[in-house]
């Protein structure tokens, strides 16, 4: 039988030579591979029966053409897709994405992270994720209603709560999500648990909208507490300014923390005393402006154009929310001279391989995306049970299962890197984790 670590580089050669322009799925694959190393001495049945490489092939992938009329009468077309990843512990679970960016190789680096995010939760839900190249950016509610409906007339034949669960992503909020699930209905039939993030007044859980936001923070709280320190006082740096960055800054805030900055694609501000949350909400979730208008409005704000890591001011904590590789080996550097010490991922991805080596080398805690923003996901299967159940729980229940939950995979990674990598290694306790309990299931059920 080879050995494991001879295996391991000879999946990611082979992974190479099969995808040899899918960068991002690359970039996620080599960034994992390595850390199973130690786990896979230990488990050579799973070098035997060749897990690995089962599991970095997805089980299907969908892709279709979505034509769309827009407000003139002409028609468009875009592409979408959905990768249905793994489904060895549950049903494929995670978001759609609309964005200009959305291409194959993006959809599979995210299903794949999805595959151990979703373990990590420990609740019964597989790997999945999908979207498309449209962009809701500057399009009237009547465009994005009949592009959403034109989209999912095609999902539908492939998705179901015992089946394929999807919810939102960048560019897919309430509003997509609830054309989508009424084009749904119109199809097939009224079943509330086949989307998550839906709008509460159709089976919508409280506390999702807050989930991936929230949930960042109470991996760092948990991360504190172990070491007998807390949010009071910190200074913290985000990016982003969607749900995600929003309800990190809400809750680092009622923490005790000051959050300095937020961004979106054309730049970023600074507020020294603490960035505004109400004001964000209106200005991102009400007006959908720019963050320019936040700055005309708020009279200890700073608009800066470029990247919010290029800023050089003092901070303790890093909550990247935006989007994948947004911080590289040299906006790294910055960080780690603005003294920052915890980098935890809301975004999916943030940080290049060169970024993480820098931080471990600098002796920065970093709390990889499959690990620190996992709350998203857990929120959407707790929403999942709550529609199983034709129950709806209060926001203090929700809130409640999700500290609980992630205070349960900042242990997991935790213990898990002290075993099989070293102490505070939390991007491989998170890998070593997920895949583990994947990769059980996968063995026993006789998937390979």
């Amino acid at each position: 039988m080879m050995e494991a670590r001879k295996y391991v580089e000879q999946i990611q050669k082979n992974l190479e030579a099969k995808d040899p322009n899918q960068e991002e799925f690359l970039q996620a694959v080599e960034e994992f591979l390595p850390t199973v190393i130690p786990f896979l001495e230990e488990h050579p049945e799973y070098v035997e029966k060749n897990i690995l490489g089962m599991i970095i092939e997805p089980e299907r992938m969908i892709q279709f053409r979505v034509p769309w009329q827009d407000d003139e009468g002409n028609w468009q077309v875009n592409r979408g897709y959905r990768v249905q990843f793994n489904s060895a512990i549950g049903p494929y679970k995670g978001g759609l994405r609309f964005h200009p960016s959305v291409n194959l190789s993006i959809l599979k680096f995210l299903g794949f992270e999805q595959i151990f995010k979703n373990s990590l939760t420990g609740l019964p839900i597989g790997g999945g994720k999908g979207g498309s190249d449209f962009d809701p950016k500057g399009k009237s509610d009547s465009e994005v209603m009949r592009y959403c409906q034109s989209f999912m007339t095609e999902l539908s034949k492939h998705i179901g709560p015992n089946l394929d669960v999807p919810a939102g992503d960048i560019g897919v909020g309430g509003r997509e999500i609830g054309y989508l699930f009424g084009q749904y209905k119109r199809l097939r039939e009224y079943d509330m648990g086949v989307l998550t993030g839906k709008p509460l007044g159709f089976n919508g859980s409280l506390a999702r909208t807050e989930a991936t936001g929230y949930g960042a923070v109470y991996f760092v709280k948990h991360l504190l507490n172990d070491r007998q320190d807390s949010f009071e006082g910190k200074k913290v740096l985000v990016s982003g300014s969607g749900n995600v960055a929003i309800y990190a800054i809400e809750k680092a805030q009622e923490l005790g923390a000051t959050a300095i900055t937020c961004s979106d694609s054309n730049g970023y501000i600074y507020d020294k005393d603490g960035i505004d949350v109400e004001l964000l909400k209106d200005i991102k979730e009400v007006r959908r402006a720019r963050l320019t208008e936040y700055a005309k409005e708020r009279p200890t704000a700073e608009y800066h154009e470029g990247s919010v890591w290029e800023l050089e001011t003092a901070a303790d904590i890093a909550l990247p929310c935006a989007t994948q590789n947004e911080i590289d080996d040299k906006k790294a550097e910055i960080l780690v001279k603005n003294g920052v010490k915890i980098v935890a991922e809301g975004a999916n991805m943030p940080s290049t391989n060169g970024a993480v080596k820098l931080y471990h080398k600098n002796g920065v805690l970093y709390g990889p995306g499959k690990a620190a923003n996992a709350g998203g996901v857990a929120v959407s299967a707790l929403e999942m049970s709550q529609n199983s159940q034709r129950l709806a729980w209060t926001k203090e229940e929700v809130d409640s299962k999700l500290d609980d939950i992630m205070k349960n995979i900042y242990e997991t990674c935790r213990d898990t890197a002290e075993k099989y990598a070293e102490k505070d290694n939390f991007a491989a306790g998170a890998n070593i984790a997920g895949f583990a309990k994947v990769a059980a299931a996968m063995l026993a059920q006789g998937t390979v």
